[in-house]
């Protein structure tokens, strides 16, 4: 049942609109009548509260990501129940998702799928640094603020490092983005996520996802393990070898051939900026 306007959760949090719902849970904004600032409150859809899987995804996104500090991650302010149905209480985003930016415009310039990368990469350093993998990053996760601030969301199926909670025949994550080992049934790791940043750079950089030709999620899903894929420069021909470099090097099929670090693939873009203004008088992105 949807909320109405004015309603008070908890005797803390006015509800002034609706912003959303999604297979998961539906989101609102609202005012936090305690500290004085707008808020966005996600509560789990009523249908989605009979499964135990769900139930436990969205206690996970309330419980980890709140753990988590980060100028480029989703800040999680508090959760709790109304009637019996889990919320989440998190900042309020001013901006789009980075998918909503691609259905408008893409492929991006390279100087802003760089920009996007140090961030995210950044993020998820900090991240696996505390002990956590994402495991679904995609642009449906990664909001874009209005002043070009990049933030990680949806931390709902996450995971301890070193910790397999898939079951037999689950896959977590989304097929596009999916590293061939999860595919496979092996646990989550520092690696998959770093296999989703470096899809979604090829994406942002080419307008397209590789395999994006299969018409079936199996089919996209055994292609990221059998399939070659094909070199972003060849939608792209122009595109600097460091970046391509960038790109395949964490979209490697085996683990251990890609990034160690979410902070590695992180300096390597910083390096590539660096050399870019010292060998061009304007500077790279000037």
């Amino acid at each position: 049942m949807a909320l109405a306007n004015g309603q008070v959760i908890n005797e803390r949090y006015r509800i002034s609109a609706r912003l959303g719902k999604g297979g998961m849970a539906e989101v609102y904004e609202a005012y936090d009548i305690v500290f004085k600032r707008s808020v966005a409150v996600k509560f789990i859809n009523e249908d989605e509260m009979m499964s135990e899987s769900s139930l436990t995804r969205f206690e996970n996104e309330a419980t980890i990501a709140a753990s988590l500090y980060h100028p480029n991650i989703v800040k999680v302010l508090g959760h709790g129940l109304e009637n019996g149905r889990p919320y989440i209480v998190e900042e309020l985003i001013n901006g789009e998702t980075l998918k909503e930016i691609l259905d408008f415009r893409s492929p991006l310039p390279l100087s802003e799928c760089i920009d996007i990368m140090l961030q995210v990469t950044s993020a998820l350093g900090y991240a696996h640094q505390k002990g956590v993998i994402h495991c679904d990053i995609k642009p449906q996760n990664i909001f874009i603020e209005a002043d070009g601030t990049v933030k990680i969301g949806d931390f709902g199926i996450s995971e301890a490092v070193g910790l397999n909670h898939n079951q037999v025949g689950e896959v977590k994550g989304s097929v596009h983005y999916l590293a061939p080992e999860i595919t496979e049934g092996k646990p989550a790791s520092i690696q998959s996520d770093i296999y989703a940043i470096g899809i979604t750079f090829y994406e942002i950089v080419t307008g397209r996802t590789p395999f994006s030709n299969k018409k079936k999620a199996m089919d996209v899903a055994l292609a990221h393990v059998n399939e070659k894929m094909l070199s972003p420069k060849t939608y792209i021909p122009s595109l600097p070898d460091e970046i391509e470099r960038i790109i395949m090097t964490a979209t490697e099929k085996k683990p251990r051939k890609r990034y160690k670090s979410a902070w590695a693939m992180n300096e390597d873009l910083k390096k590539f900026i660096d050399r870019g203004e010292k060998t061009s008088k304007k500077g790279l992105f000037k």
